[in-house]
């Protein structure tokens, strides 16, 4: 099998078996095809490990960061992984390929008081009536208010919602199901969005659409406006230059743990598989906690 086939084959097994989500598969594709160009038309079987070692160190030359040559080598091994397995190869070259550990930074998070600021703010924009500033301040507060991915809240329908319940269903990665909860600000929000927001975006779409958020010419909104809306808003509250709405799932994670909440619910209400994901949020609350102490205790 040539090369750029095996590839799309392999995205294929990574999206309809494993079921990665859209992006990972996106990722994994365009990192195997900077492979196919860099090898400069090898086939599959030529590829070696010097191959590969070539590659990634063209890529630290380019300055990639050390998370993207991390995935890039996750990418390479899961795929002649799977080669090998389906006997398009005997030998997978991958095998003693090693990329620089990834970094591990602490994520951007708001406090409480700039989380009540800024929503206060937008609290005040909807009062206004304009449906967008009604749609804004429904996806601010249940971003911040359920602690959802980006991906999750555009997936949304107006059925996933349970308003008396204050719940929402989403479909997190590999295509898992989960209810989340959120609270009374964003049950108000969404609901007074509902009720005169989205009636007058709907209005201006080509065709009736079951998304509960909606963009300005009524279709489905997309990641990207609401990356937009969140760097506009949040990042003066951050002192940050880029911000995206993953903030205010950090935010909300890092919030319900300094509240009390237990590490595990926690984990299902992100919905991460691993703990170890969600640990990180408690390193967030530490050092949050030595910052106020030093700058509180006499013998700091």
């Amino acid at each position: 099998m040539e090369f750029p086939a095996a590839v799309d084959a392999f995205a294929d097994h990574l999206e309809r078996v494993r079921r990665l989500s859209s992006a990972t598969v996106r990722a994994y594709r365009s990192d195997l095809r900077d492979l196919g160009a860099s090898s400069s038309g090898l086939s599959l079987e030529q590829i070696t490990l010097d191959t590969l070692r070539d590659w990634l160190w063209e890529a630290t030359q380019r300055g990639d960061a050390r998370s993207t040559l991390s995935r890039r080598a996750a990418a390479a091994r899961s795929f002649f992984s799977w080669a090998v397995e389906q006997e398009l190869l005997t030998h997978d070259p991958s095998l003693r390929l090693v990329a620089p550990k990834r970094g591990r930074t602490l994520p951007t998070v708001a406090s409480k008081d700039a989380m009540t600021a800024l929503l206060d703010t937008q609290r005040q924009a909807a009062e206004s009536g304009e449906p967008t500033a009604l749609r804004d301040h429904g996806v601010l507060e249940l971003l911040y208010g359920a602690g959802i991915r980006v991906s999750e809240l555009c997936g949304l329908d107006v059925d996933d919602l349970d308003l008396d319940r204050g719940t929402a269903r989403v479909m997190g990665k590999g295509a898992k199901e989960r209810v989340v909860p959120f609270g009374v600000p964003a049950r108000d929000a969404i609901g007074t969005y509902l009720t005169r927001g989205r009636p007058a975006l709907l209005a201006r779409a080509a065709h009736p659409s079951a998304a509960l958020f909606l963009g300005t010419r009524g279709g489905r909104i997309g990641p990207r406006a609401v990356y937009t809306l969140v760097a506009e808003v949040l990042a003066p509250f951050v002192g940050a230059d880029t911000v995206g709405p993953h903030a205010l799932r950090h935010t909300a994670a890092t919030h319900l743990l300094d509240g009390g909440a237990d590490l595990r619910a926690v984990q299902e209400i992100l919905g991460h598989a691993s703990l170890g994901t969600t640990q990180i949020y408690t390193h967030v609350s530490a050092e949050r906690l030595t910052a106020t102490y030093r700058l509180a205790h006499p013998r700091a």
